[in-house]
């Protein structure tokens, strides 16, 4: 597959059971995101703003509706990509930042940052991990642990990590969630950098309104549905 132009959603829907009630947190959404696009979606807990992205990134799979990436159809109809493709497209055309760093402990910043390339057999060199870390502020930092250094040097690793395999989409649910305002405001910072001078689109999560009020687009959640906020 070729790296998509946008993502597209018809009536996208997840259901889980829990008991003898129906949980419906993503409810037949409709939504194009386009390449270069910054969107942030917002909403209260329990909204599906976790949910969605994780379906949007194929990290989960949708109960009914349709997913698009660039045009190749992902899921509809009835019809879905085998595993094997779905890991091929999570590994090749995303990248995923988190609230919690997940940054492997035993492992300098630099090991870090180079993991991914390890589970996806990738023979690179360092070459774009120093690039990142440095386009981070951070390669003064490269042969340090990560409790040597602060959670907002923390999640400036997890970008770098999560773009070393060079994605075209990255997905970030409460990158910020963890930290205070002024490290928050320093990773939006980032990642409005990112969009602009690297292309990469980007969806991110967030319950901060301010913080989402930084993207090119904001989208609000509530009850499972999605609308745009002018």
């Amino acid at each position: 597959m070729t790296a998509p132009l946008s993502i597209t959603t018809h009536d996208l829907t997840k259901v889980y059971a829990r008991g003898n009630e129906e949980i419906i947190p993503v409810n037949k959404i409709s939504l194009n995101i386009n390449r270069g696009d910054f969107a942030s979606i917002i909403g209260p807990s329990g909204s599906g703003k976790t949910t969605l992205i994780n379906l949007l990134g194929c990290l989960d799979n949708p109960t009914s509706g349709a997913l698009h990436l660039g045009g190749h159809s992902i899921c509809g109809n009835g019809n879905r990509l085998s595993e094997r493709k779905l890991t091929k497209i999570r590994r090749g055309l995303f990248g995923y930042i988190f609230q919690n760093f997940y940054l492997i402990p035993t492992l300098t910043v630099m090991e870090n940052v180079l993991l991914p390339l390890a589970f996806y057999k990738k023979r690179g060199t360092e070459n774009e991990a120093v690039r990142l870390l440095k386009l981070l502020g951070m390669n003064h930092r490269n042969d340090h642990f990560p409790d040597q250094i602060s959670g907002g040097e923390m999640q400036r690793v997890a970008i770098a990590r999560a773009m070393v395999n060079k994605p075209e989409i990255l997905l970030a649910d409460e990158p910020t969630g963890n930290l205070d305002t002024q490290r928050s405001l320093e990773i939006i910072t980032i990642l409005q950098e990112l969009n602009r001078k690297e292309g990469l689109t980007i969806i991110m999560v967030t319950h901060n309104q301010g913080l989402a009020k930084r993207a090119k687009r904001m989208l609000e959640m509530k009850d499972g549905r999605i609308s745009e906020v002018a």
